[in-house]
């Protein structure tokens, strides 16, 4: 597949996730315990598609497929674990003024590339890649990363929210949808393995391909794809804080070495 198709296609796939995260908002709002949901995809378009342009298509097999934004990371920069410093950066994202969705939560402002706040889940993951590939050229020639999620998720005291703790009846549609997304992009860059980072990022991989207790799913191309997970680089982790991050490091790195061997 010509290179522009590849990217023009992850584009054209996120738009339309996008829209289907867009149209479950007001339902969302209504019935459960989200106060604000917004869509980094729509407001922060600008960042996104570069990010998807800069790095969508230079050869990676492997995706790493994160859960859903934080109000740090990719909620202000609309990148996976997009904190504002290495987004600009390692991943060389042009800061763009956002304009922010009416409703967002009050005290979660969308500031943009501008936002001193650093999330640490995005600047211990970008870190740790940019350590162990020398480079974002080869980090994204060796994996490629997005959230199975898009919508950021925020109580009413402007707490974060999971999707896996709100009520399946108004989250299954919206969790569908973000499954044929992600079965998209496996077609589209022809990845042969998924790495969830976290343990609901693989339970979903293991969903949408229909993998069980299995190590392998099925694409719709019918593609073999393996299923692994690494420790999430949250602070609310334990695994990621034990001896001071080490042990954090060592579990993503020996995940990602894996493929190679």
């Amino acid at each position: 597949m010509a290179e522009n198709d590849v990217v023009e296609r992850l584009i054209e796939a996120a738009r339309r996730l996008s829209s289907q995260c867009d149209a479950a908002i007001p339902v969302l709002e209504k019935k459960t315990s989200v106060a604000h949901a917004t869509n980094p995809l729509d407001y922060a378009w600008p960042h996104h598609e570069q990010f998807l342009r800069k790095w969508g298509n230079l050869g990676s097999h492997t995706l790493l497929l994160g859960m859903n934004p934080g109000p740090w990371g990719m909620a202000q920069t609309g990148v996976p674990f997009g904190a504002t410093e290495v987004a600009q950066s390692f991943l060389q994202i042009k800061a763009k003024e956002l304009e922010t969705p009416a409703n967002a939560h009050p005290k979660r402002p969308i500031v943009g590339m501008s936002l001193e706040r650093q999330e640490i889940s995005g600047t211990r993951l970008w870190n740790l890649m940019e350590q162990h590939y020398g480079s974002a050229q080869t980090t994204f020639e060796n994996i490629f990363i997005v959230n199975h999620c898009p919508l950021l998720l925020l109580g009413e005291t402007g707490r974060n929210i999971t999707p896996n703790t709100l009520p399946s009846a108004v989250m299954n549609p919206i969790l569908a949808a973000c499954d044929e997304h992600l079965l998209d992009v496996l077609d589209i860059m022809n990845i042969t393995r998924v790495i969830g980072v976290g343990k609901y990022a693989e339970q979903r991989a293991r969903l949408a391909l229909k993998a069980g207790k299995s190590g392998e799913g099925i694409s719709r191309s019918g593609r073999r794809i393996r299923i692994d997970t690494c420790w999430h680089p949250s602070p609310a982790s334990p695994l990621a804080n034990r001896n001071d991050g080490a042990d954090w490091r060592e579990n993503v790195i020996a995940v990602l070495n894996t493929n190679s061997q």
